[in-house]
């Protein structure tokens, strides 16, 4: 059986060269199978391990904060697994019956086959496509073409070279030639330039940096929303350093104040909106908000200058709501009771909100993992003129303990930066809070697990990339149109 996880970690770092070998290691069984039962077992198999690899760590929220029964918290990761499983099971199964014979045309259909199972997981059932394999080539060869075909692309482009590396080593008289093909290939992708390569528009000038400040609370996740202990760690912690920030932005996690603004204590909001209403400093501050009668919602809000008290502030209302986290998918209320966790029904914003103006940036914010969703995030780009000129990722996972989640999630924002060839900021309250620059990599950040305030600069971009002007306009239709397109031409060469 092949080594079965495309999204593995070496001290936090995603290998992208043991993703291809998994995957390589995973077509060489497939290609000499004449059985497409037992290919969808093979697959399956393969991406049942892969997926309970990824996301191992939702036995902490279940088990440690939920409170569900060990043996229950297992099956369910296994179910949720087996049941993503299957979009693998079927396109391995589909490679047996519709492959051509041989060469890179049988390649590509189980490129495609890969394609659309992962776009599957995109879309599918509100989509959960966390550990996607595309994420391993954050820092790998692949990583220069990002800012063209997105994470879903490289996905394809890593599926490709896999199957063709494996077909070809069945082949005894060309498989030199073709690894030899397949190494200069990549040497020559790896050698494009990571940002400036592919911009469909002029790029001016990065505008003067943004001085900003990243707060980081580390309120434990079992004290958080607890009134006597974390809930007043927060209030008091969070607003000392709002109150104390001298940078022009400072930016608090997601909930970083767990009540409603009309539940916190006498003053305390206007006293936030007043320490905002005048000067040179804005804040972007994670809050729950709204109320019984009209429903809550998982928001940020943005106080700046020259904004009047009584006005209502920037407001950015979470649209990609985690599904047993955010909200309950219908016939599973009897397992969200089993659990001790505070969960309800959260209000689900529009998709492509304005972006906070301040300083000359458009801030695009963003909570949690609706990072792990670039074509909603690129729905913001298909006017250039108000596209965002930073992202700004606030985020609490403390939900997943100090695992690889963090690292995880740190690599899908990355990700995002090589995209849209935008610097990413991240407030959470656990880690892992950074800057990002524009080409994907870390400039500052703060130990995780710590309570800590992290200063530094960031440089707004302008310009389009390739992947930020289709995906605006088409969404993931062009990716679904290569996936369907080769595999119509694969059924075509099969019938002659």
């Amino acid at each position: 059986m092949a080594w079965p996880f495309p999204f593995l970690f070496t001290q936090g770092q995603p290998v992208w060269w043991l993703q291809l070998l998994a995957l390589t290691l995973l077509v060489g069984q497939l290609d000499g199978s004449r059985s497409w039962k037992r290919s969808a077992w093979l697959g399956g198999l393969f991406a049942t391990a892969m997926l309970c690899a990824t996301f191992w760590w939702l036995f902490i929220s279940m088990h440690e904060y939920g409170g569900l029964a060990t043996p229950l918290t297992v099956l369910a990761i296994v179910l949720l697994a087996v049941f993503l499983a299957l979009y693998y099971a079927a396109a391995s199964g589909l490679f047996v019956v519709l492959a051509p014979v041989r060469g890179a045309s049988r390649a590509l259909v189980f490129a495609a086959l890969w394609l659309l199972a992962e776009l599957a997981r995109v879309k599918l059932f509100t989509g959960f496509p966390w550990g996607e394999g595309g994420y391993a080539h954050v820092d790998g060869w692949a990583r220069p073409l990002a800012a063209w075909v997105g994470v879903h692309g490289l996905s394809f482009i890593a599926a490709f070279v896999a199957a063709w590396l494996a077909i070809s080593l069945r082949a005894p008289r060309t498989r030199w030639l073709t690894v030899l093909g397949i190494v200069v290939l990549s040497v020559a992708v790896a050698r494009l330039p990571v940002s400036n390569g592919g911009q469909l528009e002029d790029s001016p000038a990065p505008s003067a940096a943004l001085s900003v400040t990243l707060l980081q609370g580390n309120i434990p996740q079992a004290e958080k929303f607890q009134s006597g202990t974390g809930v007043a760690t927060a209030l008091r912690w969070y607003g000392e350093q709002l109150r104390n920030a001298k940078t022009a932005l400072v930016v608090a996690p997601e909930t970083a104040l767990p009540l409603l603004p009309q539940q916190l204590p006498d003053g305390y909001w206007q006293a936030l909106q007043l320490r905002f209403a005048t000067g040179q400093q804005a804040a972007l501050i994670g809050v729950p908000l709204g109320s019984f009668e009209a429903g809550y919602a998982n928001s940020v809000v943005g106080l700046k200058p020259e904004q009047p008290v009584q006005n209502e502030p920037y407001r950015y209302d979470k649209h990609h709501l985690v599904p047993f986290g955010e909200f309950v998918p219908s016939g599973f209320r009897w397992f969200i009771n089993m659990m001790s966790i505070p969960l309800g029904d959260f209000n689900r914003g529009a998709v492509g909100q304005a972006s906070f103006n301040w300083k000359g940036q458009r801030l695009a914010p963003n909570i949690c993992y609706e990072d792990l969703f670039g074509e909603e995030l690129g729905t913001r780009f298909s006017d250039a003129a108000l596209a965002p000129t930073i992202f700004v990722n606030v985020s609490n996972i403390g939900w997943f303990g100090n695992t690889v989640a963090i690292d995880q999630h740190l690599q899908i924002s990355r990700m995002r930066a090589l995209e849209f060839d935008r610097p990413m900021i991240r407030a959470t309250n656990t880690g892992a809070t950074v800057i990002i620059d524009h080409r994907g990599q870390v400039t500052h950040s703060l130990p995780r697990y710590t309570r800590g305030v992290l200063v530094g600069d960031v440089e707004g971009r302008s310009g389009i990339t390739p992947y930020a002007w289709w995906v605006a306009r088409y969404g993931l239709g062009p990716l679904w149109g290569l996936g369907l397109a080769l595999l119509g031409l694969a059924l075509v060469a099969r019938r002659r």
